[in-house]
């Protein structure tokens, strides 16, 4: 295998070649980020001298041990290493120092903002993208949890304002990095795109509301992670103040919680939150702080800053069943009764909503779905319910986004069913991404082998890549994908033979209004 060396600003680095790629795995794009600098924004990178060996993947920010990997049908993958000084990102392109002007594809992982890393996956691996379409593709670890996210400036002053966004402001840093050098690695910082899943979607949703973003990125895709809102100053002190009072740490002696270690800050995070869902129904997520995200991103209006990006969005046609088998043993089945797919629909719905939810509503929603679905058990209606929350989500950020501006917005829908679980998950979350990827060969077990996963990885991939050159999705492999209008919700549904369907689900989705 051939070494590759580029200089960077901070000093030179040293990847690997193979089949015509250049990778680079692990490249600080910024500083320390544990004692004094833990909580605090990221700061740029300490200069090195000679050459920094990148050939392997920089470890990811402390995090729970658990997550959706299952290994059994995900091909293996999980967290390496974990640290506290995670500021990395890994570059996969055929070009150095060309002027390629190559679109520049940054991915951003999922996992929430609790979770995950830019390797998390087997096929996180940007080579397949670099090589069959000539584009440079980055992927980016930042910090997670309590690192990234607890809100101080409330209760701890001005040196602390952006603490309750010091992981979205990591990803800020990742894009003026890219900026800055994606023309050594044969980028054009004209055309950056960034996408990501689930979590990286949000992220993806809340950099398109932050000003300083502005510029950075020029195209944008949210794949079943749609962020309307963030928490507000009040919801995010709420949960700094009882996390402080749990480690019995005062406002006046927070200099002691930079002194923790960093594995009994996050365990006493993981006992607060109970694992990351904040006691009250809150989710670990950026600050609307008024500095650094100055509105809700697509709430109640499409942010300003929003309105020039094109935008692929879209979801999975069964989202809900990844969650609910990661406690499933196999040969165990997802059945739930009538009270507890209730039950169920409730508290999920109820995060969407603020809580306020009447469970009167509620019933009508699922008399709506059993309508639609007159042979379905309660478990399939817990499953399409609640998985087309995360669809109706998408749409209302789509249909804000269309308003907000001119800049196009394309649907997806993808409903290719796995055969991984004897097809029981059938379009599951994260089921899209070794499709995006074009990374079928290295997830075998999930998507079978079948020839026509062959098909469907090219039609989706090339769309994705197309739209990180153009800003516009479409090419011959699959049907015209027209842009999304709230006239003729024209909606791309990705399968093994893709078509467009103009408001797919129109009665469901009318079911929603009022409740997201």
């Amino acid at each position: 295998m051939k070494k590759a060396t580029v200089e960077t600003a901070y000093g030179k680095v040293r990847g690997t070649t193979k089949n015509g790629v250049h990778s680079f795995k692990g490249i600080p794009y910024g500083g320390p980020t544990n004692g004094p600098n833990r909580f605090m924004p990221p700061t740029p990178p300490t200069p090195w001298s000679g050459v920094k060996e990148t050939i392997r993947y920089g470890q990811a920010c402390w995090q729970p041990s658990y997550g959706l990997i299952r290994p059994d049908f995900h091909g293996g993958g999980g967290i390496d290493s974990m640290g506290e000084d995670c500021l990395v990102l890994n570059v996969w392109t055929r070009g150095l120092n060309d002027n390629g002007k190559r679109p520049v594809m940054v991915w951003f992982h999922g996992g929430g903002f609790i979770t995950g890393s830019g390797n998390e996956l087997p096929y996180y691996d940007g080579a397949s993208l670099a090589e069959t379409y000539d584009v440079v593709v980055v992927s980016v670890n930042h910090r997670l949890g309590v690192y990234g996210y607890l809100h101080l400036g409330e209760l701890c002053g001005e040196r602390y304002a952006g603490s309750g966004n010091a992981g979205i402001l990591d990803l800020l840093a990742s894009l003026e990095w890219v900026r800055d050098h994606s023309a050594l690695f044969g980028g054009d910082p004209g055309k950056v795109m960034i996408f990501g899943e689930s979590g990286g979607g949000a992220k993806v949703s809340v950099l398109m509301a932050m000003p300083a973003a502005k510029g950075l990125f020029h195209r944008a895709v949210v794949q079943s992670g749609p962020c309307l809102r963030v928490l507000t100053v009040e919801e995010a002190t709420r949960n700094a103040k009882g996390f402080l009072d749990l480690v019995r740490v005062s406002p006046e002696r927070i200099d002691d919680l930079h002194k923790f270690r960093t594995d009994v800050l996050n365990n006493a995070w993981l006992h607060y939150t109970r694992g990351g869902n904040i006691p009250g129904g809150d989710q670990t997520t950026p600050v609307l702080d008024g500095i650094n995200i100055p509105v809700h991103p697509f709430d109640p209006v499409a942010a300003q800053t929003a309105s020039r990006v094109p935008l692929i969005i879209g979801t999975n046609k069964d989202e809900m069943t990844l969650f609910l088998s990661i406690n499933m043993a196999d040969g165990q089945s997802m059945e739930y009764d009538e009270p507890s797919m209730r039950s169920t629909i409730l508290k999920r719905v109820r995060r969407w909503t603020n809580g306020q939810i009447l469970k009167a509503r509620l019933e009508d929603l699922i008399a709506t779905y059993r309508r639609r679905m007159p042979k379905a058990t309660p478990s399939d209606l817990l499953i399409a319910i609640t998985s087309d929350q995360t669809r109706v989500g998408s749409i209302r950020l789509a249909e804000r986004k269309q308003a907000g501006g001119k800049a196009p917005v394309y649907m997806y829908l993808f409903t290719w069913e796995s055969p991984v679980s004897r097809g029981r998950l059938k379009s599951a979350h994260t089921f899209e991404i070794p499709y995006v990827f074009n990374n079928v060969d290295s997830s075998i077990r999930l998507v079978g082998h079948s020839p026509e996963r062959f098909k469907l990885a090219a039609n989706m991939s090339k769309a994705w890549a197309a739209f990180a050159r153009t800003g516009n999705s479409n090419h011959k492999g699959i049907p015209k994908w027209p842009k999304y209008t709230t006239e003729k919700r024209s909606t791309m549904l990705f399968n093994n033979e893709s078509i467009v369907e103009n408001d797919p689900g129109k009665v469901e989705r009318k079911a929603w209004d009022g409740i997201i």
